[in-house]
């Protein structure tokens, strides 16, 4: 079909319409505006590639190039939403698009074509039609906008210096430290529906501690020198991103527990790197993905997911643990893909014969499958591993 510089761009913002609803609609079920954030970029970005490079360097455009320059906005799309900071998750913010993407092509394809009899003929215009959509995409966008900024939750910043703990975050909101922002005795999270972000925090018993909350985040921080736990999570919902934690050798310490939680919604790591300590990332009794973490130097286990907990360990690396790399324990359902366990070493000081320096092990009644999984593998004491 051959577009108009008009027709372009009223086609694009007939289609902005059903993304700007599916936004609004999204982000109110989920309390979140990422969504929207995520549609208002998409709708820019197709603008600005409809009047500087589309309208020029095709004149004719044919069905099937729908999807390479879909793809094309796509990257664009979601390589700005993360240099910008919008919080979209990348499994959502994809699924998002395409569903936008998809609707787009059926509107502009089959609905208008329909509706609009010369609009082929016309070059992709809607006459006056095209002015009104053009309206109600704004009323939309800026009736969104407008919801979205009045219950925007609180910004609290805090001092860009040491401070001393426990800090208690007992109000909904987002903290934000800055590039020397230190709290020493522990952070702790007594509330729904909080993001910690940029902080570095050194010390305590557990360095961030989060119990009996949902909806918390904590992006971006740094944990050091905790004595139990790096980070403690229980009966919480939680997003842990991007994430730092260095635990000291030996005893009981753990980067990360998330436990007592099977009730909550799935809580997320993804993006840390944890070294030190007895178990890297652990949870009990909990639902939660482990996404492309970077585990090190454990003397007990680099990951587990014990104590029937519902599981996903992908795209992990686990490197130097002594004994057992990735555990699946205790009647877990674990699903196991494309990790990478090195230079675990066998511990012949336990006398156990699980802890021989396997990559993945799966013990007392715990099934675990694999996808693309390499190195050694065991099922004890009824456990059972199923490659994929």
């Amino acid at each position: 079909m051959s577009y108009t510089l008009r027709g372009r761009v009223e086609s694009r913002l007939a289609a902005a319409v059903v993304a700007l609803l599916a936004a609004a609609a999204l982000g109110t079920a989920l309390g979140d505006w990422w969504p929207l954030e995520l549609a208002g970029l998409m709708i820019g970005i197709g603008l600005t590639l409809d009047v500087a490079a589309y309208h020029r360097l095709l004149p004719y455009q044919p069905g099937w190039l729908a999807l390479p320059l879909g793809l094309v906005e796509l990257g664009a799309t979601i390589g700005l939403a993360r240099a910008a900071g919008v919080q979209a998750p990348l499994a959502g913010g994809i699924a998002f698009f395409t569903f936008a993407w998809l609707a787009a092509q059926v509107l502009v394809h089959a609905a208008l074509p329909l509706l609009h009899r010369s609009y082929a003929d016309d070059g992709g215009e809607l006459g006056t039609a095209g002015t009104g959509l053009a309206l109600v995409a704004l009323g939309v966008l800026a009736g969104s906008g407008g919801v979205a900024w009045a219950t925007k939750p609180p910004l609290y910043r805090l001092a860009n210096d040491v401070q001393r703990g426990p800090l208690v975050l007992d109000r909904p909101g987002v903290y934000e430290g800055g590039p020397r922002t230190v709290v020493r005795g522990g952070v702790v999270v007594r509330t729904s529906h909080v993001t910690l972000r940029d902080v570095r925090v050194e010390g305590g018993e557990n360095g961030i501690d989060v119990e009996q909350v949902q909806d918390v985040v904590l992006d971006r921080v740094t944990v050091s020198g905790a004595t139990l736990d790096g980070i403690h999570v229980r009966r919480s919902e939680v997003a842990i991103r991007d994430c730092v934690v260095r635990s000291p050798r030996g005893g009981y310490t753990q980067g990360i527990d998330i436990s007592f939680g099977l009730e909550e919604p799935v809580s997320m790591v993804e993006g840390c790197r944890v070294s030190g300590g007895a178990e890297g990332i652990v949870t009990h009794y909990a639902n939660a993905m482990l996404s492309r973490n970077r585990v090190s130097g454990t003397s007990l286990r680099g990951i587990t997911l014990t104590e029937m907990s519902m599981g996903m360990a992908e795209r992990n690396d686990v490197d130097g643990a002594l004994g057992i790399g990735i555990l699946c324990g205790d009647h877990s359902e674990c699903e196991l893909a494309a990790n990478h366990v090195s230079a675990v070493r066998p511990d012949p000081a336990s006398q156990d014969p699980t802890r021989m320096g396997y990559a993945i092990v799966s013990q007392l009644g715990a099934h675990a499958q694999l996808h693309a999984s390499r190195g050694k593998v065991g099922a004890f004491v009824g456990g059972t591993i199923v490659r994929r």
